[in-house]
C-alpha cells in the first residue's frame, strides 16, 4: 500500500467523522496517540508498539486530509532527493 493508498483509505474510513470533530479535537487525538507511541517506545518489548505506530500514522493521514494536503506528495517534494538541506542520502550535515 503507498502513502497515498493508505490516506485514501483513512478518509473512506474516517474523514467525515474527523471533519465533525474539527481539527483542534483531532490534533488533540493525533497527539494522544504520538504519547501513546512514546510510552511504547520506551517500554522495551512493548507488544502493541506496531500497532501504535499505525495509529500515528492514521492520525497524521487524517490531518493532512483536514488541511487538503496529500501527504506522499509532501513527503516526496521535501524528502524525494534525500536531506532536504544537504541533499544526501545518506544525510551529510553536521549533527546537530
Amino acid at each position: 500500500m503507498t502513502i497515498r493508498e493508505f490516506q485514501q483509505l483513512i478518509e473512506r474510513t474516517y474523514y467525515e467523522r474527523d471533519a465533525r470533530r474539527g481539527l483542534a479535537l483531532t490534533f488533540a487525538w493525533f497527539v494522544e496517540e504520538v504519547g501513546e507511541l512514546a510510552r511504547g517506545i520506551v517500554r522495551p518489548g512493548h507488544a502493541a508498539l506496531e500497532g501504535e505506530f499505525a495509529d500515528v500514522l492514521a492520525w497524521l493521514a487524517t490531518l493532512a486530509s483536514l488541511h487538503g494536503i496529500d501527504l506522499e506528495r509532501a513527503a516526496a517534494a521535501k524528502y524525494g532527493a534525500g536531506c532536504p538541506r544537504c541533499g544526501g542520502a545518506p544525510c551529510r550535515c553536521a549533527p546537530a
